[in-house]
């Protein structure tokens, strides 16, 4: 696992013990002869804990008679009401050395490795979506060997039951409430990579074709990286995957036409042409697979392997659907399709930008979720209608939560859809982002980054991603817009040559390989080298 980034502990409580028990000794007054308890330096973060203003003493009973009596003097320490833990994860040890095994594919068949019920609030921890591979050093030469086969690293399945015991069925309705996540403490640092263009890929492949990766640290609700010099935002944490197992039906529908695209799609999707990620679909596959407490090798998981779906993709049960919204008070309405619901998560993010468009493109790292269930019964058929053949081609419903960071002044930048040979396409919304995402680019180089900067801070930045026509023919037009105060300069085009913007000089750079590959580049000739 990687070095650990986290805030040191000055002032530490044990819950177990009386505010009169605690080390280092609490004070109740104000005075100038009251000495220090520990020392800390100027820029450096350090973690102090506490009790509650009545040092316990206000208990979680349904009473006011503790209110009454700690008006005398105080009483024994109640614990709080703290979450459960369902997934606990060990920084010290591999994944595969986890008390509870992770999974890498949807199946229905995938056992469930713990129990919540209705109204509990739980706790689950997660491995960042490779597992640990990728660490915190000074090569990008991980990101480019990567075996892609093995992600992502799921926590669960959860199965799901009512207050009365009775198991969320087919067709009901899971509500999943997000009470509270961030970093697992210990390990707050993450990071953001482009794939090697054989080997992943993404977005914008064709333009950045090599791996790179670029660390961020964590300084409470900050992250800020020597990779990305001159950048300081607030993230806005959540889970990128967040879903429910597929029904056996379900997991045909998905292998079906997935297998259809990645067959014919080459020759028949003129997008092809101008996006180069590749492969067009990921199909269900032994390689690098891990189905939980199934045990590799048994005909049991030869079977299971064989058909399980890979999680790359977002699909009917929720799952990567890498909404940057989902955080503190989100809710999520997600369909269940087998026994229990079978819920799932991972690949948490400290940040994430509209479209994460360098595909490893969140900060990506470990974290915890604190999680709160809800059955609504039937409530499939009652809410959500069907787009496509069978009542099982539905998508979940997404509550936003009240917490995100607050910016007011942005920097929008347009695309159309026409691409960088100046060749129409018609009402095409990702070629049109793919504009908008280069101009950005472009632009933010003239002050002094590099272009892979951009490109990973793009895709990791609470930057505001946007559909903005999609009816005027023949283009569609997307938008990216940038909040100005996460950058140290200003970056606004000015009328006045003094002070000039683009006159930083950045010595810093994302840590990158080589590409060895010979696939062809795209090069706009209008840009800027």
């Amino acid at each position: 696992m990687a070095m650990s980034y986290g805030a040191r502990t000055v002032i530490a409580v044990d819950v177990k013990k009386k505010p009169w028990e605690q080390k280092p000794p609490l004070h109740n007054r104000w005075h100038p002869d009251i000495p220090p308890v520990v020392e800390v330096k100027a820029g450096e973060v350090f973690r102090v804990e506490m009790v509650d203003f009545s040092g316990g003493g206000i208990t979680k009973d349904y009473t006011a008679e503790d209110i009454k009596r700690y008006l005398v003097n105080y009483i024994a320490y109640m614990a709080p009401r703290t979450p459960r833990l369902v997934v606990p994860i060990d920084l010290k040890k591999p994944h595969w050395e986890q008390k509870l095994p992770f999974h890498n594919r949807w199946h229905p068949q995938i056992p469930a490795v713990a129990d919540v019920k209705g109204g509990e609030i739980f706790r689950v921890e997660m491995v960042d979506w490779t597992g640990g591979f990728i660490h915190d050093n000074d090569s990008a030469f991980d990101v480019k060997s990567i075996d892609l086969s093995t992600v992502h690293y799921l926590s669960g399945p959860i199965k799901v039951s009512d207050k009365d015991g009775i198991p969320a069925k087919p067709g009901d309705l899971l509500v999943v409430e997000i009470c509270n996540l961030g970093p697992l403490p210990g390990d707050e640092w993450g990071y953001t990579a482009t794939f090697d263009r054989e080997n992943g890929a993404g977005f914008l492949t064709d333009h950045f074709p090599c791996a790179t990766k670029a660390i961020w640290y964590f300084e409470g609700i900050y992250a800020h990286s020597p990779h990305i010099p001159g950048v300081r935002f607030p993230g806005l944490t959540h889970p990128g995957i967040i879903g429910t197992a597929p029904s056996k039906e379900l997991l045909d529908i998905w292998n079906e036409r997935e297998r259809d695209i990645e067959e014919s799609g080459l020759q028949s999707l003129k997008l092809c042409e101008v996006l180069h990620s590749r492969p067009l679909a990921n199909l269900p596959s032994p390689k690098g697979c891990i189905l939980g407490k199934i045990e590799k090798g048994t005909p049991e998981w030869e079977k299971i392997a064989r058909e399980a779906a890979r999680t790359i993709p977002g699909r009917e049960n929720g799952g990567n659907c890498d909404i940057k919204n989902l955080s503190r008070g989100s809710k999520i309405y997600l369909p269940v399709f087998v026994e229990g619901a079978n819920l799932s998560t991972g690949d948490m993010h400290f940040s994430q930008g509209d479209g994460e468009v360098s595909f490893c493109g969140a900060i990506e790292m470990s974290g915890f979720l604190e999680l709160k269930c809800d059955i609504i019964r039937g409530g499939m058929k009652e809410y959500l209608t069907p787009m496509g053949p069978t009542p099982l081609h539905v998508n979940p419903i997404f509550e936003i939560g009240p917490v995100e960071p607050r910016f007011s002044e942005w920097l929008v930048f347009e695309g159309i859809s026409v691409d960088e040979s100046g060749r129409q396409h018609f009402l095409d919304a990702s070629i049109a982002y793919k504009r908008a995402v280069l101009n950005a680019i472009d632009y933010l180089s003239k002050f002094g980054y590099s272009k892979e900067q951009v490109y990973l801070l793009l895709s990791c930045c609470p930057c505001e991603g946007r559909i903005s026509g999609i009816v005027d023919a023949p283009n569609a037009v997307a938008t990216l817009a940038i909040p100005t105060s996460i950058f140290d300069q200003d970056i606004h085009p000015k009328t006045s040559k003094l002070p000039v913007g683009p006159r930083l000089v950045r010595r810093a750079d994302v840590l990158k390989c080589t590409y060895d590959g010979n696939l062809p580049i795209t090069r706009n000739p209008g840009a800027s080298s």
